[in-house]
């Protein structure tokens, strides 16, 4: 069964609990209770399951509240959403009826933000991709609003990612700026071409899909991870370019 059908049909839903729990419950039906899955979240080891559940569930509600940043939800930005993350044409309505629930729920989207942040703490490269995901559909129509930029900032210190993460993502997706080379990889220009070039090993490991998909990354979500691949094969050409490195 696929990751949106496990979804969509409440399977791991209890056991996810909290906000991501309870709005699930809400979309489909399943009565779940906050406090009591609270409580749950923090008795010890959450299951792949479990995380995948709350990266999936996750990546809807924080798109559909980010839809609000701006006020408005476009045609290219459900288009984006759905090619990004991959959503079977067949199940689409009921991932929209989430999507939809999310929008009117009343709550912010720091709960939500929070509660993926705490389960993925240990693998914050998770986070980024999430993260990373979201840009893609802000930039569905060529530009990101201020109000969703701030949004993403506000989003990224939920997850509990720092300020310089967040600058290394923004200046890989976005567009109408110098993309700074050095800046996707995490480093600065004064850098050694060794430094460079452990950077740029790090990044390739620590995003390897395999990698990210071990840690709680539904393979339905791995096009997000090769875009993010793809950002930082094409800064480290540039800078290969610029150093002539081998």
């Amino acid at each position: 069964m696929s990751i949106w059908g496990k979804v969509i049909g409440g399977v791991a839903g209890f056991a996810l609990g909290g906000p991501l729990g309870a709005i699930l419950g809400s979309a489909f039906g399943h009565a779940i209770d906050r406090s009591k899955a609270q409580r749950r979240l923090k008795q010890g080891p959450v299951s792949i399951q479990t995380r995948q559940t709350a990266f999936t569930v996750g990546v809807i509600v924080l798109s559909a509240k980010m839809a609000k940043a701006d006020g408005m939800v476009t045609r290219d930005e459900v288009n984006t959403f759905k090619k990004v993350f991959n959503i079977p044409p067949d199940e689409m309505h009921e991932v929209g009826l989430l999507f939809d629930q999310a929008r009117r729920d009343a709550e912010g989207y720091e709960p939500y933000a929070g509660q993926i942040g705490e389960l993925f703490a240990h693998d914050p490269v998770v986070l980024e991709n999430l993260l990373g995901g979201l840009f893609q559909i802000a930039l569905s129509d060529g530009f990101v609003h201020p109000k969703e930029l701030a949004y993403l900032n506000n989003v990224s210190r939920e997850l509990g990612l720092d300020r310089a993460t967040f600058e290394r993502i923004r200046a890989a997706y976005m567009v109408g700026e110098q993309i700074n080379p050095y800046e996707v990889l995490g480093v600065t220009q004064k850098a050694t071409s060794e430094e460079v070039k452990k950077a740029y090993r790090n990044l390739t490991r620590e995003n390897h899909p395999d990698t990210l998909i071990a840690q709680g990354m539904p393979q339905e979500f791995v096009e997000v991870a090769n875009e993010k691949m793809a950002k930082i094969n094409t800064a480290y050409a540039s800078i290969q370019k610029q150093r002539s490195l081998s």
